[in-house]
């Protein structure tokens, strides 16, 4: 069963949260962490993108950044823009997005849990992006951001959350600037409900799944090893053997759609690359009107000022296969690969990758401008999708899911 406990957060004073807090490291460059920190000295950017207080060009990866981030994070500290709880808690933070809000319990993973399969994961890691994680874990001895985590409902952990955020003021509430979204923040005061919802994971929760932040799970949990290979009086209860996590229940979650956009058509003209695609795929002219997918094994694709409609074939997809019956599979196999000689999307560069929080038109501007030259949009996986994949040892190809709103940093903070 899934280890999920209270920890003391460090957090902002609530007059300053919404400025502290940001979006993700890893959904902004150096130039745009800059502009969103520009005025706020209290902006955690300083620390999580801490290149922004070094020199221009500064390596990202060097020292000098990761010994800012550290010396950003004390100086926050001592100033009281980040203040300890006194006691374990938990946390509630929910997101308004279009009028759906989706309550998360933020709470304390296991590292032992993740070694072991019991937080299971959908995506591959790369080694550079986990090392750089890993550094900013060690440097910092902290859990700056919290990763995305979704668990099969439970109807009593529910009632918990809908009684606190029903009957308690939050800590902090409000719409952010750069991402137009509600995030609203409570602390789970009363000692037994946090008894309580402890139990209640440990009873009625036998596995969580990473939605989003396989990096930082990844680091996260291989610190943990470091920090117990390296303690001769390691018990297991030590803070290092955990790290933050929000959990929300999977009925709450919705996967937005991620797009493909491709520079050539591999030689071939409008025309003849139409007619391959006519071997796997019902191709309908739609006309300048912006198409959107509807249904499963329904696409897409923006070709020569043009939409179209493009159905998958039967014979072309597996709907007894979790992998087979996704339609980044198809793409991939019957457009990508077969078609435009793309075999590696994590290391193409014919192919970009778009979420659907920007739109179809956004893909519309890039074939027009003439970067690009076609754009593929997909029906969005769904949650038992990935669940269904997660739970048979199975990973997603790249760049399948996009998970909206971003969970904001800041909030809470957990120390190692």
């Amino acid at each position: 069963m899934a280890i999920v406990k209270p920890f003391k957060g460090l957090r902002p004073p609530g007059n300053i949260a919404a400025g502290l807090s940001c979006l993700p490291y890893d959904v902004m460059n150096t130039q745009e962490a800059a502009k969103m920190a520009e005025g706020k000295d209290y902006s955690l950017l300083h620390i999580t993108r801490a290149e922004i207080d070094c020199e221009q060009d500064v390596d990202v990866h060097s020292d000098e950044v990761y010994k800012k981030s550290a010396a950003n994070f004390e100086q926050f500290k001592e100033k009281g823009w980040l203040v300890h709880d006194e006691e374990p808690r938990f946390y509630i933070y929910a997101q308004t997005m279009n009028g759906r809000t989706q309550y998360g319990i933020v709470g304390c993973a296991s590292c032992s849990d993740y070694q072991e399969g019991v937080i299971k994961k959908h995506e591959l890691t790369r080694p550079d992006k986990e090392e750089d994680r890993m550094v900013h874990i060690r440097t910092n001895d902290a859990n700056l951001e919290p990763v995305f985590f979704s668990y099969k409902a439970v109807p009593e952990i529910d009632a918990i959350v809908n009684a606190i955020v029903t009957n308690q003021e939050p800590e902090y509430d409000f719409t952010a600037e750069d991402d137009g979204f509600g995030h609203h923040f409570w602390v789970v005061w009363d000692k037994e409900t946090n008894t309580q919802l402890e139990k209640l994971f440990d009873e009625k929760v036998p596995c969580t799944y990473v939605a989003d932040g396989h990096h930082r799970t990844a680091a996260a949990a291989r610190v943990g090893l470091e920090r117990k290979a390296a303690n001769p009086n390691h018990t297991g209860d030590e803070e290092y053997n955990f790290f933050m996590a929000v959990h929300f229940p999977d009925n709450q979650l919705e996967i937005i759609d991620y797009n493909r956009l491709v520079k050539d058509l591999n030689g071939m003209s409008e025309d003849a690359f139409i007619q391959k695609l006519s071997e796997s795929f019902d191709v309908k002219e739609i006309g300048e009107e912006v198409f959107k997918p509807s249904a499963l094994h329904e696409f897409s694709m923006y070709l020569d000022g043009k939409w179209y409609q493009l159905r998958a074939k039967e014979g072309t997809y597996n709907d007894q296969d979790p992998i087979g019956v996704l339609d980044v599979t198809i793409l991939s196999g019957q457009v990508l690969d077969r078609l435009l000689d793309i075999k590696d999307l994590r290391t193409s560069t014919r192919i970009d990758f778009v979420g659907g929080i920007r739109g179809l038109e956004a893909l519309k501007q890039r074939v027009d401008s003439g970067e690009m030259k076609v754009a593929f949009a997909l029906y969005p996986v769904s949650m038992q999708q990935l669940i269904d994949i997660a739970d048979t040892g199975n990973i997603m190809p790249p760049k399948t899911t996009w998970f909206e709103p971003k969970l904001r940093s800041g909030l809470v903070i957990h120390e190692l």
